[in-house]
């Protein structure tokens, strides 16, 4: 499945199953992706000068394979081209 950064997915599976939102970063090498408002996770974080510390939440990985495609305009698609069988002789 073809995903890329800004289309709409749906979760298929898990703790947020059927909730939708739209992808914010995608990691190609661990095939995994972050999507708006969805696997919410809190984190805490030690104050520092420059931050306030405190528990933030963020949204966390969801693998490629659990998210369904919203946006089918934007897919790539492929020819289908009806192939010879292969037989051995």
């Amino acid at each position: 499945m073809f995903l890329k950064k800004g289309m709409k997915v749906k979760v298929c599976v898990g703790k947020d199953k059927g909730k939708s939102g739209e992808i914010i970063e995608i990691n190609r090498v661990r095939e995994l992706a972050k999507v708006k408002e969805v696997n919410m996770l809190k984190k805490h974080k030690k104050p520092t000068k420059e931050n306030k510390g405190g528990i933030v939440t963020k949204e966390g990985y969801v693998h490629l394979s659990n998210l369904k495609n919203l946006d089918e305009d934007k897919t790539k698609t492929k020819a289908k081209v009806k192939g010879k069988k292969w037989h051995q002789d």
